[in-house]
């Protein structure tokens, strides 16, 4: 496996998977992981999708959430709101990304992120999703999404989107 091919796998988080053994640095992002994200997967509040090496399993490399998000058009760049209708739009959710400390360096973070945005245009064929949506925890974290094209949905906050008409 190299920095460019991690060679990983990822699909839904499952009850195989070892949730205790993940530790990325952020307390909130591993206690999510622990505590939270079964209960969130349960009640439809979110999924949770988990890279793993296809020689272990059970250990989790990184992990994001997604979920149905509308954005209100007050939080939308003006050079946007003109051209949309006059209703919240439909956007997905990374609500959470994370990648543990062993995998720092090895471009697991990028895998994830290309695997959400995939996910989500696929199922846009179906329904409609205008943007994706991030939260970003940091400044390291926003200057990440903000490579791949994500910006500022508002100057005071840390939470970035990008429209998908760009791919």
């Amino acid at each position: 496996m190299t920095e460019n091919d991690p060679g990983l796998i990822i699909g839904p988080l499952g009850s195989g998977h070892d949730r205790l053994g993940f530790h990325c640095g952020v307390p909130s992002l591993d206690d999510y992981l622990e505590k939270r994200a079964r209960q969130d997967i349960k009640r439809r509040i979110s999924r949770v999708f988990v890279a793993v090496e296809p020689e272990f399993p059970a250990a989790i490399q990184g992990y994001y959430t997604l979920s149905a998000l509308a954005i209100e058009l007050s939080q939308l760049p003006e050079v946007l709101v003109r051209k949309l209708p006059k209703h919240p739009i439909p956007a997905a959710l990374i609500g959470r990304l994370a990648v543990d400390q062993r995998g720092h360096g090895r471009g697991i973070g990028r895998m994830l992120l290309a695997d959400a945005v995939k996910r989500t245009l696929s199922v846009s064929n179906e329904i409609a999703i205008y943007a994706m949506v991030v939260n970003a925890n940091d400044e390291p974290a926003e200057r990440f999404y903000q490579q791949f094209g994500f910006t500022r949905l508002h100057a005071r906050e840390r939470r970035l989107f990008l429209p998908l008409k760009s791919f």
